[in-house]
């Protein structure tokens, strides 16, 4: 989940055009669950984990994953057979979540990166997790992301988007390659950041090639 950053100019320096989130993970974690939450980010967590219809032994990644609490949540719900990874630009939040993980003694890969390059090969994951990553996004790297997305899934993988304005997700998840899109609410209060509200969840399976 990533926040407003720096600007656009200072986050090439992290190997991406998007946002990124300039703070250390536990101040993140405090925005996130306190401010931007109200203090039940464990319940929202849990709806969308609930959303992706995660199963046990599935591959998971979790893109834009801030400080790594739902790549945890993931972890979870997929069991010791499933595996999850996380990737960011933020190295701070990155450590975090590498601390975090460790700390609570969670398998979880987490690494830094942007959303225009995944460094998995391809077909690694058989679910993509996105929240509220997509906004922050210049409409071009939206759309190399996409394509992204769609190289790392299995045939028949699923990608989830939670994020605002979701009605215009369903377009590109086609244009990249996606098949039995649909969109909807989100059964949680968020508090309005930035201006923005209306969150809803998109979500695509990866067309057979």
């Amino acid at each position: 989940m990533l926040t407003h950053g720096e600007g656009r100019d200072a986050t090439r320096a992290h190997g991406t055009r998007g946002n990124v989130v300039n703070m250390p993970a536990w101040a993140y974690d405090l925005v996130a669950r306190w401010f931007v939450m109200r203090g039940r980010e464990r319940t929202f967590r849990q709806l969308v984990v609930d959303q992706a219809r995660l199963e046990p032994g599935e591959a998971v990644l979790d893109v834009g994953c801030g400080s790594g609490t739902l790549a945890m949540a993931a972890r979870e719900r997929v069991g010791e057979t499933g595996r999850v990874a996380g990737i960011d630009p933020s190295p701070r939040l990155v450590a975090g979540a590498r601390r975090k993980a460790a700390r609570r003694g969670v398998a979880v890969e987490f690494q830094r990166g942007g959303i225009e390059l995944l460094p998995w090969p391809d077909r690694s994951f058989d679910v993509v997790l996105s929240t509220f990553v997509m906004h922050h996004l210049p409409p071009d790297v939206m759309r190399q992301g996409m394509v992204e997305i769609a190289r790392v899934l299995r045939p028949g993988g699923r990608l989830l988007v939670v994020d605002f304005d979701v009605e215009h997700q369903p377009a590109l998840m086609r244009e990249a390659g996606f098949s039995d899109t649909e969109t909807g609410a989100i059964p949680f209060r968020l508090r309005r950041v930035g201006g923005h509200s209306g969150h809803g969840f998109a979500m695509g399976t990866r067309a057979a090639p």
